[in-house]
Order: C-alpha cells, then structure tokens, then sequence
C-alpha cells in the first residue's frame, strides 16, 4: 500500500521479532526473485534495517526504495534486469512491514527518515547511488535526493504518491479500511479494484500484504510535506519518472503534468494499462528498455 493518509507523527514500534506466519509469508514472496538474493542486516542509531542484495560486488550501486505493504520482495520482477548492470540493494523501509527492526532512536520526521538513509548508505558504503523508488518509496527518494543531491546520482520514480500530486479522495476511501481491519481478503479486494482490468499483483504479494497488515497494525509511515522540486531540479540531478497509466491512486494526468513542469530537465512517461500498485511487477520489455537505458546512461534526462 501507498503511504498512509494520516499526518506525520512517530512510527509505532513493531515486533522486535516478526511472527512465523509473516517469515512465512515474507519468504515466499522473496522466493519469487529470479536471482541469488543476499540477506543484510545493518545495525544503526534507528535500528536494524533490512536489505536485501543481489547483483556482483563492484558494480555501481542501486538504492531501491518500496510502497508501504509490499516489502523489498515487492521488486522481483524488476531485479534480473538491474542485478545485470548494478550492484542492486533492496531496502525493508522502516515504518512499513518488513524485517527492518525499529529498536533504536524513533523515528518521528522526515529528517528522521533521511538521518535514516544517510547511516544506511555509509553502513552499505556507498558514497553515491542510483536510488529508485516507488509509491511512498518514491516520496522518499524525492526527499533525499533534495537532502543529499551529491550521493545521488541518478533518480527513478515510480508513480510516487504525494510527490507530484495528492490522492484521489476514491482511493482514501478504499484504502482506510486496510487500516482499521487489516488482513488478506480486504487486501486483495483493494489491489484487484486499484489494478482494474490490467495487471495484478502477484498471490505471494497479496498474501504478504494481508499478513503485513494484522502484524503491523498501528505501525505507520513517518510522512510529511511534498519535496520541493525546485531544489531538486536546480541540483541537476537526471530524473526518470515512470507514471502508471491506470493508477487509481492520483490523478495520472497531474502527475505527468507536474512532474514535467517542475522538473523541467527530467524524462517523464506514462505506462498506459498499469495500475499503481501493479507497476514495479510489470513485465514490460518497454520499461526495462527505459530503466535500463536511464540508469547506464544511454537514455539522459530531457
């Protein structure tokens, strides 16, 4: 799920261990990576963050950055095609269900997430990245690119929620519920009305995400103001924007609209019959042909 629609305010802690039944449901679905995956776990002032790697050593460093219910595993049809390029680090954000384990100082602002960020890539060292986020992970990496505009060196958005435009009111309606009453059914009652017609999302994800819900309840996503784009264009950081053409989440046409209006310099394209949710697990040769291009520099902002 996207971030949540409630205000900024201090991450309730999770388990200090999650159960067997979220394991369970976490593994399977990071059974779907079609790759070698190398579990990390980096202790810092915030806790311990989990990431998930693959890809050799050496190669040039990919941040990638999920929704809110997904998890890292979220990115498994996307991580053969960067693994062949990168150094790819899949992160387990805090303040949303995954094996990140908030013990240490809490986090209660956005500064709070980029100190976050900060101590993770000096943990991973990395000195600069390629960061890619999507959904809330995508507001993230807005955010940080602005913070931290010289370790990022190339930025990918995947129709980013509270970036470029709010939520449709529709939306807030059909996601409240996942709040109140979480769990698998009104998970996958919520993606198959969010994807429409196109492409779902995948069983293992569904599961994950209802699992997610009932154990993490109460736990929400440090949120705050939208990222000011301005900074960030006058940065000269290269953007690629990938909206989801169906996104039920925002309106897709303001999204388009202000992204290319408030980064000028950034390449902006719309996925037509995609939903929100469903855009990182889409199989498309023309995104990849799009992520690929953008992130070993054959296709340059503009």
């Amino acid at each position: 799920m996207s971030a949540s629609p409630t205000p900024s305010g201090p991450a309730a802690p999770s388990a200090s261990s999650p159960s067997p039944a979220f394991r369970a449901a976490y593994g399977r679905a990071l059974a779907l990576w079609p790759v070698p995956v190398e579990p990390v776990e980096h202790e810092g002032e915030f806790g311990t963050t989990r990431v998930n790697a693959c890809g050799a050593v050496g190669r040039p460093p990919l941040v990638l950055l999920g929704g809110g219910g997904a998890t890292s595993a979220g990115w498994y049809a996307r991580v053969a095609e960067l693994a062949r390029t990168h150094r790819v680090h899949a992160v387990d954000v805090p303040g949303t269900p995954g094996l990140t384990v908030p013990t240490g100082r809490p986090l209660r602002r956005p500064a709070d997430l980029m100190a976050w960020l900060d101590g993770l890539l000096d943990g991973l060292g990395l000195d600069r990245v390629a960061l890619m986020g999507h959904s809330y992970g995508g507001w993230i990496a807005a955010g940080y690119a602005v913070h931290a505009p010289d370790r990022v060196e190339r930025l990918v958005l995947l129709d980013p929620t509270q970036v470029f435009a709010g939520y449709r009111v529709s939306y807030l309606v059909r996601a409240v519920p996942l709040l109140v009453r979480p769990g698998e059914a009104g998970a996958r009652r919520f993606l198959a009305w969010e994807c429409g017609g196109g492409p779902g999302v995948a069983p293992e994800l569904v599961r994950l995400m209802g699992v997610g819900g009932r154990e993490f309840r109460g736990v929400r996503p440090v949120t705050g103001a939208r990222p000011e784009l301005a900074r960030l264009a006058a940065a000269g950081t290269s953007v690629l924007v990938l909206v989801a053409g169906g996104s039920r989440a925002h309106d897709v046409w303001k999204v388009g609209a202000a992204a290319g209006r408030g980064l000028p310099g950034a390449r902006v394209v719309t996925v037509p019959g995609v939903g929100h949710h469903a855009l990182p697990e889409l199989r498309s040769a023309a995104v990849e042909g799009e992520l690929s291009g953008f992130l070993t520099g054959g296709a340059e902002s503009g």
